[in-house]
């Protein structure tokens, strides 16, 4: 078995699990308990946030422990919608955010009456910081741009954006650094962002853990209310274990990102070159700026996923659009943005590596898909 669908979800590390068990069978007290064992606990979660803050280079944030991405990037933007709504009602996103961001900002705009204003992208899926500047108006009170683009890899310019937002001390900064975490860098504190989501799932961490970063002094409003814990923003017994696994899988990515990059980004482009040199494949991904592990590409004229179903019975795993969208059976909305038209759109392939990956994987790759797209074009003939 090949996994190339590492965007999607990566398989946990060991270690990951064994702190995960120990974790749940020796400190199973409730962290807002007074006895010893609720002590015990709430040390060990604020351990586990601090270890987060130590790797990822915060000093001036707090974490706030959530189920994951999807509820991290709604609490960021309901929150600080919520609580600044005083000051305006209009946000700034990129048109190529991931459904929960645009979702979320559907939401507050059907609901509330909010404005946004989405940043279009240019072919290779990049935002202009000039659109940026241009988009900003006197009631902006929130921009939000992912780091890296989950379907095509895209690396947008986080620390830019950010320098320009400075400018402007009543606009806060939210970036969804979900794909960009351990594969990209990024100085969180550098580029001046305010709340920054991560999922543990997506760097060998556990499905259902994930953080909001918040910079101190950023009011929100909490979107799950009921307790007091983690410091008014988010109400609810904390999931201790699930805190603890996710500050290990930081620590061990980061090891690994060190250790591994390389290899990786030599496994891109080995496969990103063969696919250049494949008759009938169209490359999505940009030939520079782009993530390490991600390469999206296209047959145009090919189901997509009928070719993936292909790839699968030679014991290779891929994906077509983000996984949360992929059993719509709808054009990807991140390629038609790119002005790529429907039937590139239509037929886009994603595949997402991860840190043991080497450029040894091109051959068996290309020996599955090679004659499986000779075989769809002969049957469309």
């Amino acid at each position: 078995m090949i996994y190339l669908d590492n965007s999607s979800t990566t398989e946990p590390y060991e270690k990951v699990l064994d702190v995960y068990k120990q974790t749940s069978s020796r400190y199973f007290g409730n962290p807002s308990s007074l006895h010893r064992l609720g002590t015990e606990t709430e040390q060990l979660l604020e351990a586990a946030a601090q270890q987060i803050k130590k790797t990822l280079g915060l000093k001036n944030y707090d974490i706030v422990f959530t189920s994951g991405a999807t509820e991290a990037n709604n609490a960021a933007l309901k929150g600080a919608a919520w609580a600044n709504m005083n000051k305006g009602r209009h946000i700034i996103a990129s048109a190529i955010e991931h459904p929960s961001v645009t979702e979320t900002l559907d939401q507050l705009t059907e609901l509330i009456g909010f404005e946004v204003t989405y940043l279009p992208v240019d072919q290779d899926g990049f935002v202009s910081l000039k659109d940026v500047k241009a988009a900003i108006r006197p009631d902006t009170i929130i921009v939000s741009v992912m780091h890296v683009n989950n379907e095509v890899g895209s690396i947008q310019p986080i620390k830019e954006i950010g320098g320009l937002l400075k400018q402007h001390g009543n606009i806060l900064f939210h970036v969804d650094h979900v794909q960009g975490i351990h594969k990209v860098p990024l100085s969180i504190e550098e580029a001046g962002i305010d709340l920054c989501t991560i999922s543990g799932h997506k760097f060998h961490g556990l499905k259902g853990t994930g953080a909001l970063i918040v910079k101190k002094g950023t009011r929100l409003i909490p979107l799950i209310t009921g307790g007091s814990q983690q410091k008014g923003v988010r109400a609810g017994t904390e999931h201790t274990a699930g805190a603890v696994s996710l500050a290990k899988a930081v620590n061990l990515s980061a090891r690994d990102m060190n250790e591994r990059l390389s290899s990786v980004e030599a496994a891109k482009n080995a496969l990103m070159e063969r696919l250049c040199r494949t008759d009938g494949v169209v490359i999505n991904t940009p030939a520079e700026n782009s993530a390490p592990h991600i390469i999206n590409f296209s047959v145009p004229g090919v189901k997509a996923e009928v070719l993936l179903h292909m790839l699968e019975e030679k014991g290779i795993y891929v994906s077509t659009t983000a996984a949360c969208s992929a059993r719509e059976h709808k054009p990807s909305r991140v390629l038609l943005q790119m002005n790529k038209g429907e039937q590139i759109a239509s037929s886009s392939i994603r595949v997402s590596l991860n840190f043991s990956h080497t450029a040894d994987i091109t051959e068996p790759f290309m020996a599955a898909l090679v004659p499986a797209v000779q075989k769809l074009k002969k049957m469309m003939r």
